[in-house]
């Protein structure tokens, strides 16, 4: 038996500024690939922080071993919430929320309160694999959040809004 879903109506019109920039966004080739990269990058954690990253942390001091279960946490939060936040996004793409519904709070990007830095404990440094994936995962939190913020900047036009800017110049460029 097939699923049907039913698509957004192109010609209704989101009810907010935020709400049509969310919708245009969740559908463009960037959402396609930041959702492919983000969902890779959890799956390569999970990998290692069920395979390789146990070995890695047996191998540490108590400091470090204690660095590492908390480095491990901060991580793995960091994902999920980036992995929420893409979810929602596609959803809206999906037709399966509004894009008025994804421009609410709850679905909104918190800030990453990763800024105390866990490494050297007692002299030794995090596995170097842990350390590679914490960084991939902190960058891509910064690119996920700026497209936040930039979608769901202030409404009064106070604020500039460079998600809109660029969409609207790729627009007049196509002819749109």
């Amino acid at each position: 038996m097939t699923e049907t879903r039913t698509l957004p109506d192109p010609d209704a019109a989101p009810s907010s500024g935020a709400a049509r920039r969310t919708a245009e966004f969740a559908g463009s080739e960037l959402f396609a690939k930041l959702f492919g990269e983000g969902m890779d990058l959890v799956e390569n954690v999970a990998a290692y922080l069920d395979g390789p990253g146990r070995d890695d942390s047996r191998s540490l001091g108590r400091a470090g071993a204690l660095a590492y279960a908390a480095e491990s946490m901060r991580l793995t939060t960091r994902l999920m919430q980036a992995a929420s936040w893409l979810l929602a996004q596609r959803a809206v793409a999906e037709g399966e929320i509004s894009a008025t519904e994804a421009a609410a709070g709850a679905y909104r990007l918190p800030e990453d309160p990763d800024s105390e830095p866990l490494w050297p404990a007692d002299g030794e440094t995090a596995p170097a694999r842990l350390a590679d994936l914490a960084e991939r995962s902190k960058t891509l939190y910064a690119r996920l959040k700026r497209i936040d913020e930039g979608l769901f900047a202030a409404e009064d036009g106070d604020a500039a809004n460079p998600v809109e800017d660029q969409l609207n110049r790729l627009k007049s460029a196509f002819g749109g």
